[in-house]
């Protein structure tokens, strides 16, 4: 595995690689690997002939200082499992590299970066839309593959892409749950255990919304607030947003007559935690409103 800090001979390796007709795929992260990142890894392994993970975390996607500095980081681990899971190239760049004096310019997908993740975090997206569009140009991979536990934020790297006419296809890759169904993130591991159970509420609440679905009911706005109420029963979880939304537009739907997307996100003491899951309505004529 090579492995660079700056983006020119990263630039020139990849140039290489192309050149000799292989495929390039992207596992962009922000490290502190858990499994869900090692899923985005095996699965660019799997799909293309090599294979670049980036390592950042990139502080302009943050709008809480505090988030930033507790942010988990473990490079000194990093490094050696990326190698190990078939890394050919591993992009460990400075804020100062990926954002030199003078730097001036942003990307904002507008009406998707505004709802949900983007009104509780101001600036969040903004700050991801950039960077993520930056490692698209710098890598000019086939392939870039995202958590769809993040499911906003894929929606809206679709989006630029789509938009800035990159190339690059944007995969997603299913959510990976611990065996008590708590979503894999890196920020997990800064719950203390009382918190650390509490948190299975939100997958908890994620399978109520699909068995309430499953008896017939269709009305979003009653799955969104049985949603929201169980979360509430956590005497340790204090509620962002609880909702009901169309998959790919992120905006509230009436009904999840045509599948939706159930999307949660809470506070477990300082540490701030989402989830989601796809709805699908009950087979058959018969539905309950």
């Amino acid at each position: 595995m090579q492995t660079f800090s700056e983006i020119a001979p990263l630039r020139a390796a990849l140039a290489e690689a192309r050149q000799a007709g292989k495929s390039i795929g992207l596992a962009p992260t922000m490290g502190a690997f858990h499994e869900g990142h090692l899923t985005l890894i095996r699965r660019a392994r799997a799909e293309n002939d090599a294979v670049l993970v980036t390592l950042f975390v990139n502080p302009t996607q943050f709008n809480d200082i505090e988030d930033f500095v507790s942010y988990p980081r473990h490079p000194e681990r990093d490094a050696p499992t990326a190698e190990a899971e078939g890394a050919d190239f591993l992009f460990t760049p400075s804020p100062d590299e990926m954002y030199p004096k003078g730097f001036d310019t942003v990307v904002v997908a507008r009406g998707l970066s505004e709802r949900l993740e983007g009104a509780s975090r101001p600036g969040h997206f903004q700050g991801v839309a950039t960077v993520v569009a930056k490692l698209l140009n710098i890598a000019g991979a086939d392939r870039a593959y995202f958590g769809e536990k993040d499911w906003q934020q894929l929606q809206v790297i679709r989006r630029l892409t789509a938009d800035l006419n990159i190339p690059t296809e944007i995969v997603g890759v299913p959510t990976v749950r611990e065996a008590d169904g708590l979503a894999m993130s890196s920020r997990n591991v800064l719950l203390t255990a009382e918190q650390r159970r509490a948190a299975t509420v939100l997958a908890s609440a994620l399978d109520n919304a699909q068995a309430i679905a499953d008896t017939g009911v269709q009305d979003a706005y009653q799955i969104a607030a049985w949603l929201r109420q169980t979360i509430e029963v956590q005497p340790l979880a204090r509620v962002d947003y609880a909702v009901v939304v169309d998959p790919e537009t992120l905006q509230e739907v009436d009904s999840i007559e045509n599948g939706a997307l159930a999307a949660v996100a809470a506070r477990f003491g300082k540490v701030r935690l989402i989830d989601n899951r796809l709805l699908r309505p009950a087979p058959g004529p018969a539905v309950r409103r």
